[in-house]
């Protein structure tokens, strides 16, 4: 008898050990970086091995037969985590009691669209979200926006969920984060575990700048400063930060198509870091609210800051040197957001 006991209270402890699944929509689902996106957060990769998920895919009506086939594909993968899978064309499905939210979706550039039209397009998109997230979702839901103009769409989604906290949002600037990291490894002839700390600050676009006056070469064991592991004083300040800036450009004219697997992996790594924290002596990229920063930026802004993260809180690093070379290219990408701002807030309020 008290070994049948025994045995009852093992599976009840078992089944009630397993972990709630965790609610996370990707918006923009049947596009082509979702596609590189849902099989590595349905298989663990991006919140854990055991956590099971319940994945939302939202996207616009014309694209729900798309949609179909690809929750089929999800199905047919026959991953253990998966519990369910729910395609949407509706906000208030998509954002309910969500955990997690990827703002993958946006509207695209189109040829002769001038960037105060991209802009206008995306205000309603993002504010039409953001008051979906306010509304529907957990107000301890982590929010990544990676949808162009990712930062000023961060900032407009953020002010249209104003029951949710601002340090709850975030924008990708992890792939340029990776794309500097690997630049800098390549050059050294090192793998790109091997570089750590470079800086993305500012912008989502051409004016970002890769700065890596306080990144780290592990070459043969020991930590060397970047500018010394490289030897190349005028590549780190012309080609390297150029071929960062316009890499999307690139990827764009070989391909045919804009970054998709990088993306992908770089959205996973993101929120990765926000959901089991950075690593110890290491900071990575994010675009964040720049309230209360120590480097002069204006404060209403999404901008790229050097982040640790404990306990799926980022904080900022302060206390950077920052030298006048830096300190030029830091100011014109803010200079850049305050534009872009601005400009979002007159369609906002209209």
């Amino acid at each position: 008898m008290l070994t049948m006991l025994t045995s009852m209270y093992l599976v009840v402890r078992a089944v009630s050990s397993e972990a709630e699944p965790i609610r996370v929509v990707v918006t923009g689902a049947a596009g082509q970086i979702a596609y590189s996106l849902l099989y590595s957060i349905a298989k663990g990769d991006v919140f854990g091995k055991e956590q099971p998920i319940i994945l939302v895919l939202l996207d616009i009506p014309p694209m729900l037969p798309v949609l179909e086939g690809v929750v089929m594909e999800l199905q047919d993968c026959a991953l253990p985590l998966l519990r369910e899978v729910i395609p949407t064309d509706k906000v208030e499905v998509g954002f309910k009691d969500l955990d997690a939210a990827i703002l993958v979706g946006s509207m695209p550039r189109k040829e002769g669209m001038e960037r105060k039209d991209l802009l206008k397009a995306n205000v309603a998109i993002f504010k039409t979200q953001g008051s979906a997230l306010d509304k529907f979702a957990k107000k301890t839901v982590k929010v990544l926006v990676v949808g162009n103009p990712a930062n000023t769409n961060c900032l407009i989604a953020s002010k249209s969920a104003p029951s949710i906290p601002k340090e709850n949002f975030s924008c990708l600037t992890r792939l340029d984060h990776n794309r500097a990291s690997s630049q800098v490894a390549m050059r050294c002839g090192v793998s790109a575990d091997k570089v750590k700390n470079v800086i993305i600050w500012g912008n989502h676009s051409s004016t970002q700048y890769p700065d890596v006056h306080h990144a780290k070469v592990n070459l043969h064991g020991s930590e060397t400063p970047a500018y010394d592991a490289v030897k190349n004083e005028t590549w780190l300040r012309g080609d390297f930060i150029s071929t960062v800036q316009l890499r999307g450009a690139a990827v764009i004219k070989a391909r045919k198509l804009s970054s998709a697997m990088s993306a992908a992996k770089a959205i996973c790594d993101h929120m990765k870091d926000i959901w089991f924290g950075t690593k110890e002596g290491e900071f990575i990229s994010m675009g964040v609210y720049a309230a209360g920063n120590t480097y002069g930026i204006p404060e209403d802004l999404i901008y790229s800051f050097p982040v640790e993260i404990k306990n799926k809180t980022w904080k900022m690093v302060d206390g950077l040197s920052i030298n006048d070379f830096s300190r030029a290219k830091m100011d014109a990408t803010a200079a850049e957001l305050v534009e872009e701002r601005d400009t979002a807030l007159d369609f906002l309020s209209q």
